[in-house]
């Protein structure tokens, strides 16, 4: 049977249709297997990175700077994990807990207090002092390299903020109405520190801030 040019041209371009078509669907899942297989293998280099900083710092619990990798490793959904809404709140929100219904602003144990976040030492109960507000107020750092001053405009008015350095979790505020020697009052939430008293400091690897102790283990 003889066909028309008409025939045959229309012919050709459906063969031509069909063959594109293939060529592009293939082409579409060929891209998609290998954005599965790089996200797959992505969330597994991920997800071992994670668990090896984390089994390091729980084999070895004294060492404060394998507590810092193991949170500088983590993600913002593990540290929700990690920490209380409270202090997730307080921490990464940049929020302030009730005054006077928190963890540390009475408590009168010696000690240190350390980042929540990161394990690095902040204060101590030697420069802490009875404020009135409600808060752990404290005349100064350990070692003012561990703490960052920012300025926070915020509820109209400015103030200075301070967070902690290798774990940039919100502290609290510093304030210029302290009692000497320094004059300053660092006014923080008990939600961002953990407390360790001066008998576990060595056990949990601190025991190079004991000399603040000296003085008082001697009266």
């Amino acid at each position: 049977m003889n066909e028309t040019p008409d025939a045959l041209y229309r012919r050709a371009l459906r063969r031509d249709s069909s063959r594109s078509t293939i060529w592009v669907g293939t082409a579409i899942l060929t891209l998609i297997v290998a954005t599965s297989l790089y996200i797959s293998r992505a969330g597994e280099k991920y997800g071992t990175a994670v668990t090896v900083t984390t089994n390091n710092a729980a084999a070895n619990p004294t060492n404060t700077s394998e507590k810092t990798t193991e949170t500088k490793s983590m993600s913002d959904t593990d540290l929700r994990k990690k920490l209380t809404p409270e202090q997730y709140y307080v921490t990464r929100e940049n929020g302030t807990e009730p005054a006077f219904r928190n963890a540390y602003w009475d408590n009168h144990k010696p000690g240190i207090y350390v980042d929540l976040i990161s394990g690095e030492a902040l204060f101590a109960s030697t420069d802490k002092f009875e404020s009135g507000t409600g808060w752990p107020s404290f005349t100064k750092p350990i070692d003012p390299a561990h703490v960052v001053e920012k300025t926070d405009q915020t509820l109209f008015m400015e103030r200075t903020e301070v967070r902690s350095k290798e774990g940039n979790a919100h502290l609290g505020h510093v304030f210029d109405d302290g009692p000497q020697p320094t004059g300053m009052r660092y006014c923080l939430n008990s939600a961002a520190l953990r407390f360790v008293p001066v008998e576990k400091m060595q056990e949990e690897g601190y025991g190079q801030y004991l000399y603040l102790f000296d003085k008082t283990a001697k009266k």
